[in-house]
């Protein structure tokens, strides 16, 4: 098939001028494309079995039916003869410049793309949650891709082309593209006003997605067509007529409806074909609006009108823009016709889309591709390609309240609200099976590793874009492909949570870095936890124990919890002790007897009071030894009487926690006559190690007249620092003050403090 210039069809959409005005007409573009393609093509055949150079010239006529210009029509020879070049965009810069180059580029790269992820589909099955997701995918990558125009309408011509092939070879055409097809690249067509591959990709889609029903409604429509056609033409010749008598100057036409758009009607408002009205229709195009309702006003004196069935979307527009006056009448032999009004401003805004009132054609070959025209038609062009984008946009809001596919897309990826930004924030890179990934702009392949799943992202080490090995911190664009090298094992770096280092752009990816090095800590200090308390257990000989079982007695939900608090130093393991043995006898000056409360016995001899309890064994506890004036509470044992704790200690804090019923308070009693009570109190000291250190803090308690009862010595393995516990019998803890004042102005003593 040999592709031609031609003048262009009158109502071309004016979108399509706006792509085509792309690097400057040339003689015969289309006449050199195709013979600079032909000798590449010529033989070759798609994955789908089309041939190659016959898909190529279907594309081109596809484009110059919509009134695309010869550049962008010999564009659609060259983005396939790259696929058989090995420098495309370099020959194809020389042979037609640089706008060529870079569309060839883009839109091949789209093409391998779509391939791809096809069959990568194909193969991962027909799950509809990932369709929807891939779907959704493909969408977005379109419009990342819609910065150059002529991408797109390449595209759309191409699936036209594609779609018509299966339906002229009778070939069963793949679910997945005659779905695509129908719920992004219709939908698409439809937003950029290009009306008439609308038409065709959903009535070709319906055929391969629902034969049964397609085919109901072709018979249906080609069993009244011979006298629907001849019904339509008297009804146009009579109208014109009329509309002429009546001085209006008028265009008639005799409207289509498509397979498609008869069977959504059918279905959306559970009609029956004959209840259809606009199988039967007419548009009658005129100069302004006044002669809209004057050309209304004869049609209802021509025919009776339908009751109910009369649109005035000129006072009341819809959504979208849209203005025309529709109604329905009675026609020769009392079938319905439906009639359509409007300007001639009105049917270029309904055919053509959002810019059709731009005048592109005004900025000639300088008024796009980069390269600005001036004054009021720049203005203009800026202002055109801005309405088309926010078109766009709406179309892809409008995709997702219908597809869902926006719901898929976040129970699938987890893709949390800081990583949804705007289209124009992000950017769609693929696997090296085609599932396409989408990211932050200025995402890494740390955060492309992250987004496949969150293990291979802690093991990601290196990447490949497009072949090539990069480092890990390089910023991906729309588009390349990324393999990811991972080791068998590990965890991510610190240096990926540097944001001046700029390896993560995604806060998902960051969340999920941090979330292993906590949980690395956390295993750490469970680790550390259950080294001491295995130690204590064989210490103990309770080797046996069962450690849930333990935890549980110590009010912990699991045995990991007990070894985490055990790790952080927020549990002593003197409880566990306390619940695997009795205590052992306390000292004979570590006994205190107990009196009445003062309530009852008008105050007692010495020792400590338990308040309202007569004659109950108590003993002073050693993890914090409390001596008067303490702050202290009791707590009851099981065979050992009362522990009486300093207030403010942990392990009681923790014992009242489990059981708080068994905390009882007590006071301090008066001492008594014939005997001075006397209390062991834990001292802490720390400082510089040196020969003689012991023997001068003992003579400083001895000089105190204290009484040290034991000691214990602990030195770091460079000997640079003593650690000392001594324990002291005092007859209160207001005296250990000053006595720690001299300890430390011994010679190296850091720091001095009761335990």
């Amino acid at each position: 098939m040999k592709t031609t210039p031609a003048a262009a069809p009158e109502g071309t959409a004016a979108i399509v001028h706006l792509a085509s005005v792309a690097a400057g007409e040339q003689a015969d573009p289309v006449q050199r494309a195709r013979a600079f393609a032909e000798p590449l093509l010529a033989g070759q055949r798609f994955d789908t079995g089309e041939d190659a150079l016959g898909h190529a010239d279907g594309a081109a006529a596809v484009l110059h039916a919509i009134g695309a210009s010869p550049s962008l029509c010999a564009a659609s020879y060259l983005v396939y003869a790259g696929e058989y070049l090995q420098r495309p965009e370099e020959v194809v810069k020389k042979a037609f410049g640089e706008s060529y180059a870079s569309l060839v580029t883009l839109t091949r790269k789209l093409v391998q793309i779509q391939r791809a992820a096809r069959g990568a589909q194909a193969v991962q099955g027909r799950d509809e949650g990932q369709r929807a997701l891939q779907t959704e995918r493909v969408r977005k990558m379109l419009l990342a891709f819609s910065r150059d125009l002529r991408v797109v309408l390449l595209r759309l011509a191409s699936r036209l082309q594609t779609l018509r092939w299966y339906a002229g070879s009778k070939q069963s055409c793949p679910m997945d593209l005659a779905l695509e097809s129908q719920q992004v690249f219709a939908p698409l067509a439809n937003r950029l006003g290009i009306w008439q591959i609308k038409w065709e990709i959903e009535d070709l889609s319906f055929r391969f997605l629902q034969p049964q029903e397609y085919q109901d409604v072709a018979q249906l429509v080609d069993e009244t067509r011979t006298e629907r056609e001849l019904g339509v033409r008297a009804a146009r010749d009579q109208l014109q007529a009329l509309l002429a008598e009546a001085g209006l100057h008028a265009e008639v036409q005799g409207r289509p409806k498509h397979l498609y758009s008869i069977w959504k009607k059918m279905q959306g408002k559970g009609l029956s074909f004959a209840r259809i009205f606009d199988t039967r229709a007419l548009r009658v195009v005129v100069d302004d609006v006044p002669a809209c309702y004057a050309a209304l006003a004869r049609v209802h004196e021509a025919w009776t009108p339908v009751e109910g069935e009369f649109d005035d979307y000129i006072a009341r527009p819809k959504v979208n823009g849209y203005q025309s006056l529709h109604t329905v009448v009675l026609g020769s032999g009392g079938r319905p016709l439906e009639v359509q009004i409007r300007t001639r401003a009105m049917h270029e805004h309904s055919e053509h889309g959002v810019a059709a009132h731009w005048m592109y054609k005004e900025a000639g070959a300088r008024g796009y591709a980069g390269v600005s025209a001036s004054g009021e038609s720049e203005e203009r062009i800026n202002e055109a390609r801005k309405a088309v984008l926010r078109e766009l946009m709406a179309w892809e809001r409008e995709f997702v309240s219908q597809s869902g596919a926006d719901a898929a897309a976040a129970a699938l990826s987890g893709a949390d609200s800081a990583d949804s930004a705007d289209g124009a924030e992000r950017i769609y890179v693929f696997t090296p099976q085609a599932t396409i990934i989408e990211l932050p702009a200025g995402g890494t392949p740390v955060d492309f590793a992250y987004a496949l799943h969150t293990d291979l992202g802690h093991r990601c080490r290196g990447a490949r874009v497009d072949g090539a090995m990069v480092p890990l911190g390089t910023p991906l664009k729309s588009g390349q492909t990324v393999d990811i090298v991972a080791a068998k094992e590990g965890g991510p770096s610190l240096d990926w949570l540097n944001p001046e280092l700029h390896f993560l752009a995604s806060a998902r990816a960051r969340a999920k870095v941090r979330a292993w090095f906590n949980a690395a800590q956390q295993a750490q200090t469970i680790a550390r936890g259950r080294e001491l308390v295995e130690k204590l257990l064989q210490r103990e000989g309770r080797t046996a124990l069962e450690r849930q079982a333990l935890a549980e007695q110590l009010g912990f939900k699991n045995a990991e919890a007990l070894y985490e608090v055990v790790g952080k130093d927020e549990f002593s393991l003197r409880n566990i002790e306390n619940l695997l043995r009795p205590a052992e006898p306390a000292a004979a000056d570590d006994h205190v007897a107990l009196h009445r409360s003062r309530s009852e016995a008008g105050g007692g001899r010495g020792g400590v009071l338990v308040v309202g309890i007569d004659s109950l064994m108590t003993t002073l506890a050693r993890c914090c030894r409390p001596a008067p004036p303490d702050a202290i509470s009791g707590f009851v044992t099981r065979g050992r009487g009362v522990a009486v704790h300093r207030r403010d200690c942990s392990n009681l804090r923790h014992m009242a926690q489990v059981s708080p019923g068994r905390v009882i308070e007590v006071a301090w009693g008066t001492p008594a006559a014939d005997r001075a009570a006397v209390y062991p109190l834990d001292v802490l000291v720390e400082a510089d190690d040196r020969p003689g250190l012991l023997r001068d803090i003992s003579e400083v308690f001895s000089k105190e007249k204290v009484n040290v009862t034991g000691v214990h010595t602990q030195t770091a393995k460079d000997h640079s620092t003593a650690w000392m516990s001594f324990t002291v019998e005092m007859t209160g803890a207001s005296r250990l003050a000053p006595v720690l004042a001299q300890v430390t102005r011994v010679a190296g003593v850091r720091h001095a403090r009761r335990k």
